[in-house]
């Protein structure tokens, strides 16, 4: 086992990548597999040797395959969503089957400025020297550019709308100037850009039109059914259970359905059967979220129970992820456990300790 906490997805997947690599196909250029290739590694399926491929997306087909066809263009890609959808996790995995190179990622942020999206410099060089091509400090959206790889913008929507426009000529020309040199870098065959952002979070700055019409959007929406949410956190938690070394209790996909089923219904707004309608707390309470609670809930099972996963070693965690208004979403999950939760059979544990800790 590695002694890095986490490791990029072409490292974790190698087997499969290179599994993938021997078939045929057309690939674009700078494309380390063909496009049915990459939607094969993100849905899963199987390799022309026979190799077994893990989904790494349970979802629509359609929107992968959506995203690998731009991505196959001259045009970026902006995954869309609410939180904890997986729009980070896609984009990710997209990279390491496309250019086998996850890591050119760019975190947005309201701090972020326009160095850091175009290029730096190393002010010592710079000052003993004066502006050259050694002076400079290559961001991963210009390495991505001279590679011809796809650069990863996390969360586009955090940067200011000034900083966000910065990329509009990068996208247009493929092409990204550099004044004090009087020259500029070109994009090799190969290059794009993928993005992601949410509309949901305070903070959230709005891409302009200009920059919306460079961009084909795939929005990843929140699973359909209970039972397609179940399956992604139960293989989710037990990716994450190995990779922290955390044994997973036999119980796991038992409590999980409940976890799953009593977010679903704060996050929707209603009961399961529609019959009852509910306030919802103010946060998200996402797939991402569910997956959270239960690997802390593990977590306190392995070191201060046993072993033993129990509504009780959940319940904290739980609280957690529904309260971050500490008036509002108190009163929202009091009302909840009242008037739902205590009736609910099999959910008696989770009435009681949730109960306990508001």
């Amino acid at each position: 086992m590695s002694e890095k906490l986490r490791l990029p997805a072409e490292d974790n997947f190698a087997s499969e990548l290179k599994a993938l690599a021997a078939g045929d196909g057309h690939r674009p250029p700078g494309w380390a597999l063909t496009p049915r290739q990459v939607v094969t590694y993100l849905m899963g399926g199987k390799a022309a040797d026979g190799t077994a491929i893990t989904p790494k997306y349970v979802g629509d087909k359609r929107l992968i395959e959506t995203a690998v066809a731009t991505l196959a263009t001259d045009r970026a890609l902006l995954l869309l969503g609410v939180p904890g959808t997986a729009k980070s996790w896609v984009s990710e995995h997209l990279a390491a089957g496309i250019t086998g190179d996850s890591t050119l990622v760019i975190q947005c942020t309201a701090g972020t400025d326009e160095n850091q999206i175009r290029y730096g410099w190393n002010y010592a060089q710079l000052l003993a020297h004066g502006p050259s091509r050694e002076a400079l400090v290559a961001t991963p959206l210009m390495r991505a550019m001279e590679g011809g790889k796809l650069c990863r913008f996390e969360e586009l929507t955090r940067m200011g709308s000034d900083v966000q426009d910065t990329l509009i000529t990068v996208l247009s020309e493929k092409m990204m100037p550099i004044p004090e040199l009087n020259t500029a870098v070109y994009a090799q065959r190969g290059f794009n850009i993928i993005a992601t952002a949410n509309n949901r979070d305070k903070g959230v700055n709005e891409l302009s039109s200009a920059l919306k019409r460079r961009f084909n959007v795939v929005v990843l929406p929140l699973p359909d059914s209970a039972a397609e949410e179940v399956s992604i956190v139960v293989k989710r938690v037990g990716e994450m259970a190995q990779n922290l070394d955390l044994p997973a209790p036999k119980n796991v996909a038992d409590e999980v359905a409940r976890v799953v089923a009593i977010f679903r219904e704060l996050r929707s707004g209603s009961t399961e059967d529609g019959k009852v309608a509910l306030k919802s707390p103010s946060g998200g309470l996402s797939t991402a979220e569910a997956i959270a609670v239960m690997v802390g809930g593990i977590s306190q099972a392995t070191f201060f129970n046993d072993g033993k996963l129990t509504p009780e070693t959940l319940a904290s965690n739980m609280i957690g992820a529904v309260i971050k208004d500490p008036v509002q979403d108190t009163a929202v999950l009091g009302e909840y456990l009242e008037t739902v939760l205590k009736k609910k059979r099999g959910f008696e544990g989770y009435y009681a300790s949730l109960t306990d800790l508001i």
